[in-house]
């Protein structure tokens, strides 16, 4: 489907270069962050307490949640920042001029989210590994849910991209929604942990399922039926991106 090979390699580099050279902004910062979550909550407080949660320790059952976490976060600040970048300085105008189809430049600019995201999902587990190692329960379903939820999130940034109008909003989905369905999705919790009138609202909130998905991947561990959570990943991605393409076409807030 892709026959501008030249520029959609080009776009996908600009993408990738966009935050890699501003590296000690968009890798290093959740890296430390990271460690000093599983340093201060999994490495002290739950040894110490000898926390164990769904028969593996706290620190164990942490670090999935850490790496779905900023997996969320890298792919979808990526693409929400740059095309909103694009369209603040109607730089867009170049992109859209350009000969590229409306399928190459989603596919171009969300590569560049999901690039992050992996790179730096990626460097939360190796630093996890001074902490503690262990092996992938399902490999396959890790690099699955890697995957499939940067795509989802870069979709989403594309789509916030497309709509704020400026700074302040922005940062309003990031900051009034998606982190609280992150923090309350189940990355530092099971379940079991949450109060019983509030389990359903938690079953409610997708990135819930996407953690445990991932946990079980990792860990062999859920609180949620794994093919259903992975059937809901698969939708969401690919709902997303038509959604985002077909703005696109339609020219939504893109063509002044």
């Amino acid at each position: 489907m892709i026959k501008n090979w030249i520029g959609f390699k080009t776009l996908v580099k600009r993408e990738v270069l966009r935050f890699f050279v501003v590296f000690t902004q968009t890798i290093v910062p959740p890296l430390i962050s990271s460690a000093l979550f599983i340093f201060v909550f999994g490495f002290s407080i739950g040894r110490n307490l000898n926390l164990r949660v769904e028969g593996v320790t706290y620190l164990q059952f942490l670090i999935p949640g850490l790496v779905m976490m900023h997996l969320i976060e890298g792919s979808y600040t990526n693409t929400s920042s740059s095309l909103f970048m694009l369209r603040w300085h109607n730089i867009i105008q170049e992109l859209l001029l350009s000969p590229l189809s409306y399928f190459e430049m989603v596919l171009g600019l969300l590569i560049g989210g999901v690039a992050r995201g992996l790179l730096v999902a990626g460097g939360v587990y190796g630093v996890s590994l001074f902490f503690t190692r262990f092996i992938f329960f399902n490999p396959l379903i890790v690099l699955y849910y890697f995957v499939v939820v940067t795509v989802i999130f870069s979709c989403l940034g594309l789509l916030v991209g497309l709509w704020a109008e400026g700074f302040e909003k922005l940062s309003v989905w990031g900051t009034f929604v998606l982190t609280p369905l992150i923090y309350f999705g189940g990355v530092f919790h099971s379940l079991e942990m949450v109060p019983a009138p509030l389990r359903i609202v938690t079953k409610l909130n997708p990135i819930f399922y996407l953690v445990n998905g991932l946990r079980y991947g990792m860990l062999g561990v859920s609180d949620v039926n794994v093919a259903f959570s992975m059937i809901l990943a698969a939708l969401m991605a690919v709902g997303l991106f038509l959604i985002v393409e077909r703005l696109f076409r339609k020219g939504y807030k893109l063509r002044n």
